[in-house]
């Protein structure tokens, strides 16, 4: 076969084949399930769990790496609901240098534990409840975590929640509502600190 006619088989072929693969890709996309969230590059469906889902996202393999290193998945993957409030990689970059490191050390799982349980909250708190109770409750309301400590929340404009710790730390709610079989995630861009 000549090189001219296998340039031209070549290009037929691709030709046929480039609608069938973005075919193929839209077809995926569209078979999303409803309520089905992008975080870090993966569909979070609502048919998993928090831990099921969170490991698939590119957005936080720390916070899962820490999870795992507290010994909290399994606790996180049990009915719930839970609401967990789950900073991104940048958000424990942002952390003092050494930080991330030494907490996930097994001598400091304990501090590790307290940290993470406070970015979650018993119970099902979509962005919708959350904002209810801030107009209910005049400008702010609080949640308490399962550490124990209290989260405060209220708006930052007509639309978007601010999460503030009981340090003075704010964190905002960047990606809301992922449904989760056991609860909900709200990424924030910030890690929230007890007191």
């Amino acid at each position: 076969m000549s090189r001219t006619i296998r340039l031209a088989v070549f290009a037929v072929g691709a030709a046929l084949v480039a609608p069938v693969a973005i075919s193929m890709a839209h077809a995926q996309s569209s078979m999303m399930a409803p309520n089905t969230v992008s975080v870090g590059g993966m569909a979070m469906y609502p048919s998993k769990t928090i831990v099921a889902n969170a490991v698939n996202s590119q957005d936080h393999t720390t916070l899962v790496a820490a999870v795992k290193a507290a010994g909290l998945a399994g606790a996180l993957s049990g009915a719930g609901p839970f609401t967990v409030f789950a900073p991104t990689n940048e958000a424990f970059a942002d952390l003092p240098a050494g930080t991330v490191d030494s907490l996930v050390k097994p001598e400091n799982k304990a501090t590790l534990t307290k940290i993470l349980t406070y970015h979650v909250v018993p119970g099902d708190y979509n962005t919708t409840k959350i904002r209810s109770m801030i107009l209910a409750g005049g400008g702010k309301t609080e949640l308490k975590s399962l550490e124990g400590g209290t989260l405060t929340f209220m708006m930052n404009g007509s639309s978007n929640i601010i999460v503030e710790d009981e340090k003075g730390g704010m964190a905002d709610i960047t990606i809301a509502d992922v449904g989760q079989s056991n609860g909900v995630i709200q990424v924030i861009d910030k890690v929230l600190m007890p007191g």
